[in-house]
């Protein structure tokens, strides 16, 4: 049986990111990703927006993760040379009756830590964005977008560079927590026992499953899991925006809204159901609703126009149509298990968050 300092499970960008955090700190690193490559779960089925940190509660994770990490985001990207813009995002409102929730919003987000952003009326809005229809609008400078993949890549690299080892096609079974370090069964063509002193469990939406079957782990620390699956369609031609545009929030979600990649593609969503088992299938007659959604704040979009894109699908601990939950990071003062770090339910605003998440989790192991 072979022993190592640190195992990472999972080599999304949050997996990468805590593993590059460990290795520069110059521990023995192994990262054991299932999947017969890195970034092929939650990190490649986003919007690869970069979150300025307004949607969130003022005291939770998400928002000081992600108000702190985006500044983190933009200075790595910058230093390595990642394809990312600041686009910018316009939060809208319809009609009158939105008003004051706009103005709600943007004193959230100032108590929140967001100090940039700007109150446009009508005429200041439609002059940033002609095509777009709304009484007034928030805008945010701070929001972008990001080429995901080559952040992964330059986080593995960096990771990498420090020592690390990435073994893909490598799943971990199940394990134990013993009294010299936590015993993982680790699966795949050569399998293998391994003891660790530290473990990060970054699984995404294996997480859960995972953790239930580490043997000494209290059953009462894992949270439930429940799939939202989120769909997307994408424009066929070219949307007459430069910017990010975003619905003013309802109570279920952030509404269907606009986001752009680098080249300029606009994508559209999501639209929400709860599933039983893993299925990225894209129905196109899902499409049916979205047209009065983004007619809404872009009364031109063309009958026919939207074609399917692709799914995601978010790990929710908690049940379907309950309240949002925080990300739910897990160290020894919640489930007792010394060198044993667990995150879950990391969706949005996780790719933003993933520098200062990956600070925090590293924190949190050796802090206890």
């Amino acid at each position: 049986m072979e022993k190592i300092d640190s195992v990472v499970i999972g080599a999304g960008v949050i997996g990468l990111a805590v593993a590059r955090c460990l290795a520069q700190t110059g521990r023995e690193i192994l990262i054991l990703e299932a999947a017969e490559n890195f970034g092929s779960g939650i990190s490649s089925r986003n919007s690869e927006v970069i979150h300025a940190g307004l949607h969130y509660p003022v005291d939770s994770l998400k928002t000081l993760l992600c108000v702190r990490g985006r500044g983190m985001l933009y200075a790595y990207c910058a230093e390595r040379g990642i394809a990312h813009r600041r686009c910018g995002k316009l939060i809208v409102a319809a009609h009158a009756g939105q008003l004051d929730r706009l103005d709600a919003m943007a004193a959230h987000a100032r108590s929140a830590g967001v100090d940039d952003l700007e109150r446009l009326g009508r005429s200041e809005a439609l002059r940033l964005e002609p095509a777009l229809e709304c009484l007034a609008a928030l805008y945010s400078p701070s929001t972008g977008i990001v080429d995901s993949h080559a952040l992964m890549l330059a986080l593995l690299g960096d990771a990498e560079r420090a020592g690390a080892v990435l073994a893909l096609k490598s799943p971990v079974l199940g394990g134990e927590v013993t009294a010299t370090g936590i015993l993982l069964e680790i699966g795949g063509s050569e399998p293998a026992q391994l003891l660790a002193n530290n473990v990060f469990l970054c699984a995404g939406l294996g997480a859960q499953p995972l953790a239930r079957a580490l043997r000494g782990l209290p059953r009462e620390s894992v949270p439930p899991l429940s799939y939202a699956k989120g769909n997307y369609f994408a424009l066929a031609g070219r949307a007459p925006f430069s910017h990010l545009i975003y619905p003013l929030p309802e109570a279920a979600g952030l509404g269907v809204h606009l986001t752009l990649d680098l080249s300029g593609q606009a994508r559209f969503g999501p639209d929400v159901e709860w599933i039983e088992h893993i299925d990225y299938r894209v129905d196109p007659r899902r499409s049916d609703s979205f047209y009065a959604a983004i007619r809404s704040y872009w009364p031109a979009l063309p009958d026919a126009a939207l074609v399917p894109a692709y799914a995601g699908i978010r790990p929710k601990p908690n049940a379907p149509g309950a309240a949002a939950c925080d990300f739910m990071i897990q160290g020894k003062a919640r489930h007792g298990v010394a060198g044993l770090v667990c995150c879950y339910g990391i969706e949005s605003p996780g790719l933003t968050s993933a520098l200062a998440l990956a600070d925090y989790a590293v924190a949190l192991c050796q802090g206890g």
